[in-house]
């Protein structure tokens, strides 16, 4: 189903924004700068649950523990991130009599005494392929760590990922993970998110409340998209969080809601239908791709970056090379016409490179109206960011183009059309890096 919920941000959220935003400045040459989380692709998180649901195709109709399709979902995250830079850890255990599988991924660096953890279930039930359940927490999961490889994030804490095996068991994955973890290497972990469920099809915005700072985090994103947020119950204690949480490690997390039925308080404020389950193929073979809501899905999965950016302190190391920047702002009209800023390249020998790296910064309050794109030279157009990113605020993140066709030099320019009325904004910054 649609949501139907307020665009504007609240005039709070607003400076709130501006608060984060302050964090973003140009960093001087040698120094670190915290940075903004990124927009987490909506069609990369789709594309692994398409992913995932062609393996379950492939394997019976389901991912579970213990059949094919649990152990090829597996294979496929782990590819992912072994490409991506991350040092993977294949954990075994034995569950009803068949091998389980959970999957441990940590980005290098950051404070190995200062762990954040994120983490999703990844295997489904016999019944159907997971895909809701819980495809589309080990998707955003995936994807996140993903953004962090993209962005080379340099993060204070040391970060780590997880992928469950068994859930649907009754935990029996991250029961096995923390029960084997000795408890020095317990109390590093300063933080566990926990993603179970955020793509349901009549969509609930939950957060758990189990530990303040992790909650607010999360709440903190929501109230700046001006959506209204529950504290999550209907699976409190019975996802991969609990372990965790049992043994003193502060957790947290999202869902947007299983088979409870909406009530029609929350269907005013979120849009959706009164007197129907949040997710009425829960567990059954109907949790296919065609179970997922989009605009939840996207939502969940862009607060999920904001969480491990900021409960990490994320930093990144300022670029090197040669730069060209343009500062001035350039309003973007409501559903108007494309404006343009424009940065002169001189100096640089030869063609572009083919890891042009662009600096976008766009603040707007409704990135998915919103169509980017980069213009060199000669005119030829590159797309960066193309209406994606639904109700998210702004738009801070670098993006790498093969330019290698194009002269250096010359004026290029970041063209910025909004296509739809209400919300505005403006280009706050572009620059180009070269090598």
């Amino acid at each position: 189903m649609n949501l139907s919920v307020p665009r504007r941000v609240t005039a709070a959220a607003a400076l709130a924004a501006l608060a984060l935003g302050g964090l973003t400045g140009t960093a001087s040459a040698g120094s670190r700068a915290a940075v903004a989380a990124p927009d987490i692709p909506l069609a990369n998180v789709k594309q692994h649950l398409a992913d995932l649901q062609s393996i379950a195709t492939a394997n019976g109709g389901n991912r579970a523990h213990g059949r094919t399709g649990y152990k090829a979902s597996i294979d496929f995250v782990k590819a992912k991130l072994d490409a991506a830079g991350y040092t993977t850890t294949l954990q075994t255990f034995t569950s009803s009599g068949a091998t389980g599988y959970n999957l441990i991924a940590d980005w290098p660096g950051g404070d190995p005494n200062q762990v954040l953890m994120a983490g999703s279930h990844l295997d489904s039930v016999t019944a159907g392929p997971g895909i809701n359940d819980n495809g589309s927490g080990s998707a955003a999961t995936l994807e996140t760590a993903l953004a962090v490889s993209r962005a080379q994030l340099q993060p204070t804490k040391h970060l780590r990922f997880g992928w469950w095996g068994a859930e649907e068991l009754g935990l029996v994955g991250s029961k096995y993970y923390v029960n084997n973890l000795p408890t020095a290497e317990r109390s590093k972990i300063s933080g566990y998110l926990n993603f179970d469920m955020i793509g349901s099809p009549n969509p609930g915005y939950f957060v758990y409340d189990d530990d303040p700072t992790i909650e607010q985090t999360f709440k903190t994103y929501f109230s700046g998209l001006g959506i209204p947020t529950e504290i999550e119950t209907e699976g409190d204690g019975r996802s991969d969080h609990a372990p965790f949480k049992n043994v003193g490690i502060p957790v947290g997390g999202l869902f947007s809601g299983a088979d409870y039925t909406k009530t029609s308080a929350q269907a005013q404020k979120w849009g959706g239908t009164a007197g129907q389950a949040f997710d009425r193929c829960y567990h059954a073979s109907c949790d296919t791709t065609a179970n997922i809501n989009d605009t939840a899905l996207d939502r969940n999965a862009d607060a999920i970056a904001y969480a491990i950016w900021n409960l990490s302190a994320g930093t990144t190391t300022p670029p090197t090379g040669k730069v060209f920047e343009n500062t001035a702002d350039v309003s973007v009209p409501d559903n108007g016409a494309a404006v343009t800023s424009s940065v002169t390249v001189t100096g640089v020998t030869g063609n572009a490179p083919s890891t042009l790296k662009v600096g976008v910064d766009i603040v707007h309050t409704y990135i998915g109206d919103l169509v980017v794109d980069l213009i060199a030279p000669d005119g030829s157009v590159y797309n960066l960011h193309n209406r994606a990113g639904g109700s998210a605020d702004n738009i801070n993140q670098t993006y790498t183009v093969n330019a290698s066709s194009e002269v250096a030099n010359g004026v290029w320019k970041l063209r910025v059309q909004d296509k739809a009325s209400v919300d505005t904004g403006y280009i706050n910054s572009f620059k180009l890096t070269f090598p």
